[in-house]
């Protein structure tokens, strides 16, 4: 079975070798060992890991899975430079990583995966905040609040006069262009003074250990520290809604809930243990995403990601831009760019 969240999160490191402990000596010395390589977003990693580990336990060790967490913008990198197999992604392909892609001939299949609802906490000890409105979320992080709002009363009167410091994903971490997108309304406009880091283990111990923290991470790197931090309902406009899972379903929680992706390359599928792989993702991520507390896509939606990938439907259902609030069938419908 998959480890659990809280296991799979604790123990990331830059790159990790996933091997069957099921495989027969005999069968392993039969085979040649195939190596799938993973990389990109640290927040599709948990979901990655626990089909990797899944799988290859299935195949006996007749195949390895790796998955690296580079960042959905480092990973592109590496993808696009035709290095890895597969992408994990917490936003779509920009324009700039599509041309790159086109540059060297990297052609790929974009594949909706899970959802997931961005949450912005602060550490439990903080007695002033539930609730923001979108419209403060924009005046802690845009540009030009950079070495000007640095204490918390500046955003509300009634808070403190307190030291405001920020947490959040590094410049290439697609959950930096997401929230950046939805709450500034341009993807990577942010301030730059606060810690960033890809990594958001780093972001969890930061904002547990400041009482005047607070910063923005994936739901399922806040689920398993629910006694360490706080969530903060979000108010769109409609009144403050929690960051859950089912809200991010019924389209309540605005606008921080998005899909999630994995990019997989042409050339990459047409070798048989990888397109083996990817339809076994598509196949068990409903079940297995739910382990490592993501909300799975509705059946429909992974029905229509295994026809395009049967049809060869190529490329982007994007323009080279993240989009927020796209429902996930819509994205399947649109006929894919290259």
């Amino acid at each position: 079975m998959a480890r659990s969240a809280a296991h799979v999160l604790s123990g990331v490191g830059l790159a990790l070798g996933l091997t069957a402990s099921a495989a027969a000596p005999s069968v392993a010395l039969a085979q040649p060992l195939s190596v799938i390589t993973v990389d990109g977003s640290s927040t599709v990693f948990p979901v990655t890991e626990a089909v990797a580990e899944e799988f290859q336990i299935q195949k006996r060790g007749a195949a390895r899975v790796t998955v690296g967490i580079s960042g959905t913008g480092g990973g592109f990198k590496k993808f696009c430079r035709g290095e890895t197999d597969v992408q994990n992604a917490s936003r779509p392909i920009l324009k700039e990583e599509m041309e790159a892609c086109a540059r060297t001939g990297v052609k790929y299949f974009e594949l909706p995966i899970a959802y997931d609802a961005l949450t912005v906490v602060v550490n439990p000890s903080n007695t002033w905040v539930t609730a923001m409105t979108v419209g403060e979320l924009k005046k802690i992080w845009e540009p030009a609040a950079q070495g000007m709002i640095t204490r918390w009363n500046q955003v509300r009167p009634e808070w403190p006069d307190a030291p405001l410091r920020l947490f959040g994903a590094g410049s290439d971490s697609g959950t930096f262009d997401y929230f950046t997108e939805a709450v500034t309304g341009k993807a990577k406009a942010s301030r730059g003074d606060y810690t960033a880091s890809e990594d958001d283990n780093v972001l969890v111990q930061g904002i547990a250990n400041d009482k005047h923290a607070l910063g923005y991470i994936p739901f399922a790197y806040f689920e398993p520290h629910r006694a360490k931090l706080k969530p903060v309902a979000i108010d769109a406009g409609k009144g403050a809604v929690m960051p859950t899972l089912e809200n991010v379903v019924n389209g309540t929680y605005t606008p921080l809930s998005r899909p999630l992706f994995i990019y997989v390359s042409q050339r990459s599928i047409e070798r048989p243990e990888v397109r083996e792989f990817v339809r076994f993702y598509l196949e068990n991520a409903s079940k297995l995403a739910r382990q490592v507390k993501y909300l799975p896509l509705p059946e429909k939606a992974y029905a229509m990601a295994l026809d395009r990938l049967a049809k060869g439907k190529l490329g982007t259902a994007f323009g080279g831009k993240p989009e927020v609030g796209l429902a996930v069938e819509e994205i399947l419908k649109r006929e894919p760019k290259r």
